[in-house]
């Protein structure tokens, strides 16, 4: 499995700059890219990359998307004046020629293609190119957009042609419409594209009906593009988590990319004059982690928009801490997402009910409008007037935190390191005075017998090292993995941690109390559980997992993901007991995903030593190789109406369940 992640970086691109007075134009200037890379400097980010060079695109790759009258038309302005550029640039919506852009233009192009064979090759992971111009507004016989080449569209016309790529995903997190990459892929099924854009009804550029949520693709193609609009501003970090949630991931991961290329614009993030939305930078650390669980870990993303400069570079930073497999910072805002953010999801799901296994059992889409009186949603959106430089400096200091020396730590004898991947490290357990002397105060009640009370030592000492930040995170095997996790919790919450999330797989005999709220505790077992402690706190999830692959993805995504990060926990326990109704994949994708909360501070226990289950866990926790989750399985009418049952029944309480569909 490849390690390590790419920076791909040339000073040459800042060349590129408009030389006469244009107000659409001029927000598009050189320091985008130079105070980006400055930014990684100074995070200390850029020394921790794999420094890969660039190189110029050539014409054979460059005609993959575009046509040869294009190119010449690019070529041709080398050599052109001040007037003479300026009167080509008019033949074009919102792009200006500089002498040095093609140029520049070429080496986007080529930076894009060597993250892609970086990737692919196994020389690293996954990275990150910062280009100038941009490219997903690019069409085939046009520059529109500040772009000149669609660098994303053809590095995945490239990875198909050289590697027989058959599944790429491109997600454009930027917020105006990738119009020219739509245009190129709307017939093609091997190209899954989502863009969310600022759209306000077709009242903002590049107003066009083809970005509506009702352009699904055409002929082979349909259901293979996918848009969101949202028609107001003042979006925020819950409202696109919640795309995520209810829209990209589950058909993501039905869809399986081979690889997965994100257009990233971070001119939908706060402060910047062209989007106006209010998402913060550490949501796009939350973003990209969910984007590294998919394709195997590799993830290309390339630099589209951005115009502030301190927004765009601390978000750019998020994301590359982010491929570095740093902690998940703790994500901010309110978790509810805005009334028009529901709409246009809810929109989405419709349009592309026909196209998607996932979506089948859905029913009938409810009126937006009963949904409101239902649920009784309140508009939130707002734009926030502040000084944003001076915001996102308190901002970062706050949400930015000392990595733990160590990743992932576990207990055990001597010598059984080399079974578990090999940045797990070995701790020592507490020795037998030790525990009983912690124990003998606090967890009297809990533990009755020596035996039992020596057998929580690798609990007590890996959960200790978590809670002192010592560690990022660990994994414990118990013979009690009930009694571990009941000890964990009261032991957190007598730390001082207020929200501590507790996911039970299998038969959980020991009901923690949950009324004070400082735990949530979710057990998903395979027999339905009647229990008079059964509160907004203490969900039961019944499910048993398909013996022919993975449907647990809908689960996970449409209700624990969503309670997970209403809830906003501090520190997240897993714990895996007797009669498990998961197989290790939907395990394994449970830690994988619920990594991102909690500033990835995660406990898990697990009753039996599986050493499969043990060693898929691990991967999961280091987070240095996505585990294996198995074949994805539409869930049945009978499990899609539990999960809506449970929305049903929970959405008041934890709000980001309030996109699902028919609610």
């Amino acid at each position: 499995m490849a390690s390590g992640t790419a920076l791909i970086y040339d000073e040459e691109m800042t060349t590129h700059k408009l030389l006469w007075n244009d107000p659409i134009c001029d927000i598009e200037v050189p320091e985008r890219l130079s105070s980006s890379y400055e930014q990684l400097r100074s995070y200390h980010l850029v020394e921790r990359c794999v420094h890969v060079p660039t190189r110029e695109g050539n014409e054979e790759e460059i005609l993959l998307v575009h046509s040869l009258e294009h190119l010449e038309v690019a070529k041709s302005t080398q050599t052109m004046n001040e007037e003479e550029l300026k009167r080509v640039s008019e033949n074009y919506d919102a792009f200006f020629f500089h002498p040095s852009t093609y140029r520049c233009a070429r080496l986007a192009v080529g930076a894009a293609l060597q993250l892609v064979d970086a990737v692919m090759a196994g020389k690293v992971r996954n990275g990150m190119a910062l280009v100038r111009p941009p490219g997903h507004h690019s069409q085939r016989n046009a520059a529109n957009g500040f772009c000149l080449f669609n660098n994303v569209a053809i590095a995945a016309e490239y990875a198909k042609v050289k590697y027989g790529l058959q599944r790429i995903l491109i997600v454009d997190w930027d917020v105006h419409h990738g119009q020219g990459t739509q245009y190129i892929f709307e017939e093609d099924p091997s190209v899954l594209y989502f863009s969310w854009h600022r759209y306000e009804h077709q009242e903002f550029w590049p107003s066009l009906k083809e970005s509506d949520y009702d352009a699904v693709g055409l002929g082979k193609g349909k259901g293979f593009n996918i848009n969101l609009p949202w028609n107001k501003v003042g979006m925020g970090n819950s409202d696109y988590l919640a795309a995520f949630f209810h829209v990209l991931l589950p058909m993501a991961f039905e869809f399986d990319p081979e690889l997965v290329i994100v257009s990233s614009g971070y001119d939908s993030g706060i402060g910047d004059p062209e989007g106006q939305m209010n998402a913060t930078p550490d949501v796009f650390a939350h973003l990209t982690h969910f984007l590294m669980q998919l394709a195997n870990g590799k993830l290309c993303v390339i630099l589209e928009g951005g115009y502030h400069l301190k927004s765009l570079g601390e978000s750019v930073c998020m994301t590359v801490k982010t491929l570095l497999g740093d902690p998940v910072p703790q994500i901010t805002g309110e978790m509810a997402p805005c009334l028009s953010a529901v709409e246009s999801i809810q929109n989405v799901r419709a349009a592309h009910k026909p196209y998607w296994k996932w979506l089948a059992y859905e029913g009938s889409f409810s009126s937006f409008k009963q949904i409101l009186l239902i649920n009784g949603f309140i508009q939130k959106l707002k734009i926030i007037k502040i000084n944003t430089k001076r915001f996102l400096e308190l901002h970062m200091k706050n949400i930015l935190f000392p990595v733990p020396p160590i990743k992932t730590a576990t207990t055990g004898s001597e010598g059984s390191e080399h079974l578990l991947p090999k940045h797990v490290q070995l701790v020592k357990e507490m020795d037998e005075t030790e525990i009983k002397t912690l124990f003998s105060g606090f967890y009297a009640d809990l533990v009755k017998e020596d035996k039992t009370l020596l057998s929580l030592g690798s609990t007590f000492v890996i959960l200790d090292k978590i809670l002192k930040k010592e560690v990022c995170n660990g994994i414990a095997a118990s013979p009690t993995a009930a009694l571990s996790a009941a000890v964990a919790l009261r032991h957190s919450v007598r730390f001082g941690f207020q929200r501590v999330l507790c996911v039970f797989v299998g038969d959980m005999q020991m009901i923690p109390n949950t009324e004070d709220g400082r735990m949530l505790v979710i057990n998903i077992c395979e027999k339905e559980q009647s229990r008079k402690t059964s509160c907004n706190h203490c969900i039961s999830l019944n499910w048993k997992e398909d013996a022919g692959g993975n449907d647990f993805f809908s689960a996970v995504l449409g209700f624990i993901l969503p309670v997970a990060y209403s809830y906003q926990p501090n520190l997240t326990v897993i714990a895996v007991g007797p009669n498990r109704s998961l197989g290790i994949s939907g395990i394994s994708l449970l830690v994988a995903l619920l990594r991102g909360l909690a500033e990835s501070r995660v406990f898990v226990v697990i009753e039996d030593t599986e050493i499969s289950l043990m060693q898929s866990v691990a991967k999961a926790l280091v987070g240095a190789s996505t585990p294996p989750f198995g074949i994805y399985v539409p869930p049945t009418q009978e499990k899609v109406n539990k999960i809506k049952a449970l929305r049903d029944q929970f959405q008041q309480e934890w709000k980001m369940l309030q996109c699902s569909g028919k609610l």
